[in-house]
């Protein structure tokens, strides 16, 4: 059966060294479309091998003038596989060397975890037509959407990807086969090994 869906296009991360000069044309998402909750379907980090019901939370927080800057609280919300309570991580993401309007973030922890602190960029991300689950412009108005993101390698966790949904039951397997296929495709050596990594995240 031919695809229903647009061939999904992502960007190399911006940590990539020795790429094609013609690289896909990036606009990134705004905060205000970032913000919500995402539910996290797929990925390739193994944390995430022994999680479920992974969840993401973005809330957009504006600096005071005069120099506006927009972060984001981040707010991490998961159960492991053999238990019912539910475990929080939280964190602020400050715009990195693009600003936000280049899609990436620098993570860093509250608490007790503010020693922690990690990069991460969007490397895709759209709204999905009628027939695929709706279309809608944020959280809360009927359509999912969808968002891929690379995590850069820190002292505690390699390199990794994670594949977001608005939907917990995530974006169907026809989208989920073409954002495999564009990982598969990337112009990066990294990303391209691991494409052959990613697990879906146990959801209940």
């Amino acid at each position: 059966m031919p695809s229903t869906h647009p061939p999904i296009t992502l960007r190399p991360p911006t940590t990539s060294t020795h790429l094609p000069q013609q690289q896909p044309s990036f606009t990134a998402p705004t905060p205000q479309w970032l913000s919500g909750t995402w539910h996290v379907t797929h990925s390739t980090l193994p944390m995430w091998k022994s999680k479920r019901n992974v969840s993401i939370t973005y809330t957009p927080l504006t600096e005071p003038s005069p120099s506006p800057t927009t972060k984001l609280d981040d707010l991490v919300q998961y159960q492991t596989l053999t238990s019912a309570k539910m475990k929080t991580v939280e964190g602020i993401d400050t715009p990195s060397s693009l600003g936000a309007e280049g899609g990436e973030w620098d993570w860093r922890g509250k608490g007790w975890l503010r020693v922690a602190s990690s990069h991460w960029e969007v490397l895709g991300w759209g709204n999905l037509p009628d027939y695929m689950g709706g279309e809608g412009e944020g959280e809360g108005e009927g359509g999912n959407q969808w968002v891929v993101t690379f995590f850069a390698k820190t002292l505690f966790t390699p390199a990794g990807i994670d594949v977001y949904s608005r939907r917990k039951e995530g974006v169907g397997r026809e989208v989920v086969e073409g954002i495999q296929e564009a990982l598969g495709g990337s112009a990066d050596e990294g990303v391209r090994r691991l494409a052959r990594e990613v697990f879906e995240v146990v959801r209940d």
